[in-house]
């Protein structure tokens, strides 16, 4: 922890200021009456008042279905984030402030995300500074995230599904045109693996690195996916540090039925450094593509994500280690057995890894493409193409999710 920071290097919040009027009255309107007065008593200097009101906010959250909280709770639980990090801050407890704020970026709303921004701005620059004089502190910097080894397909065999890279592989291609890609890929609704289009990425070699991702994101707050896959009963989620996470990667055993995975993750929304790294695929906007979201996807070898479809279309960068993915078109949908649950409708109930025989006898017999994703290459997945995908190694990817003009956003 730092000494505390002179009272005058207070935390800015242009915009909490100018809003707060308007926010407290549209709370005061949603019955936060309570919220309202801890909040005040928070603006005013009172730490208690400000933790009080964060807890409403968070509770107000968890009261049901996500996609049913009002906006303006959402909204409520980010302002009183800038008000107990901005004691913190004063403080000097930087790491404390950062992981308020990173609550307030992942669980809040937007009305007040450029103040979240900013403060996260000042604060990680401030921690860097404390961080950069302790001298233990980067005792990996040397380490790689992945090592180079030996390529053992037989090994690799033995852990995938039956049939794989027996069949039709992904067809791969270097130097291909945009008119080409559109033409062959998008309009034709047809995978390739493009093998030569991140090599001046900066993450290619930075995001090996333990002690890069250490010092950019360590103190980073993110959620992460505990058990075998979402589909799975002892399933669940949790938030920890980017640090913490580093370590439970470089402690797996590849055989734990309970890895720890972050998935599907706006890790670039959130660490500024990262998504410098990375480069958004002129592919993406072929045929005028608006792009939809960008994630990162980040776990131990073994981790899986079964069989499911996207909704839009999808290119998938492989940054760091191996991936097995299987595709199946999206016509086959019927024979992959969707769920009927709305939550879950986009998921095959076909297990892939341990395929149910009397449930689902023709599985075995569909046509499929499957491909080892290597460093470096990127993947196009066309929308609705059900996929499966396997990490062969600690695997650090990211998804570009693209629609066509017009087309509707993520919900």
């Amino acid at each position: 922890m730092s000494g505390a920071v002179s009272i005058t290097d207070h935390l800015s919040t242009p915009l909490l200021d100018a809003e707060s009027p308007n926010l407290l009255q549209s709370i005061s309107s949603h019955g936060g009456y309570a919220y309202v007065r801890m909040a005040t008593l928070a603006a005013s200097g009172n730490f208690r008042a400000a933790e009080a009101a964060r807890e409403m906010a968070w509770e107000q959250l968890h009261c049901g279905p996500w996609h049913s909280v009002s906006p303006v709770w959402r909204d409520a639980y980010s302002m009183a984030c800038l008000h107990v990090a901005k004691f913190h801050y004063q403080n000097g407890e930087f790491k404390d402030a950062l992981r308020v704020l990173d609550m307030g970026v992942i669980m809040g709303g937007m009305l007040l995300r450029k103040d979240l921004d900013s403060a996260i701005e000042i604060i990680t620059s401030k921690a860097r500074e404390e961080n950069d004089s302790k001298s233990d502190r980067f005792d990996n910097s040397n380490s790689k995230l992945v090592q180079e080894t030996e390529f053992d397909k037989a090994e690799v065999l033995r852990v995938l599904p039956a049939k794989s890279l027996s069949c039709n592989n992904v067809v791969k291609k270097c130097g291909l045109s945009l008119e080409a890609f559109l033409r062959e890929h998008i309009l034709c609704g047809s995978p390739v693996i493009i093998s030569d289009c991140m090599a001046h990425w900066p993450a290619r070699t930075k995001w090996n690195d333990l002690g890069y991702l250490t010092r950019v994101a360590g103190d980073r707050t993110v959620p992460v996916e505990v058990g075998k896959n979402y589909l799975c009963n002892d399933w669940k989620q949790e938030l920890i540090t980017f640090a913490q996470f580093l370590e439970k990667l470089q402690s797996n055993d590849s055989s734990s039925d309970v890895p720890t995975y972050l998935a599907q993750h706006p890790l670039f929304d959130q660490v500024n450094e990262l998504r410098n790294d990375i480069c958004i695929p002129d592919y993406c906007f072929a045929g005028g593509g608006e792009l939809r979201s960008l994630n990162a996807w980040f776990g131990p070898a073994a981790t899986v994500t079964p069989l499911h479809h996207d909704p839009h279309h999808n290119i998938l960068a492989q940054v760091v280690g191996k991936k097995y993915i299987r595709l199946y078109d999206a016509s086959l949908s019927d024979e992959l057995h969707p769920y009927s649950e709305t939550m879950l409708c986009n998921s095959s109930q076909v297990d892939l890894d341990n395929i149910d025989e009397s449930k689902y006898p023709k599985v075995h017999d569909l046509e499929f493409m499957d491909c080892i994703l290597e460093e470096g290459e990127m993947l196009y997945i066309p929308p609705k193409w059900w996929h499966y995908v396997r990490s062969l190694t600690t695997s650090l990817s990211v998804s570009f999710w693209w629609s066509e003009s017009g087309s509707s956003a993520v919900s």
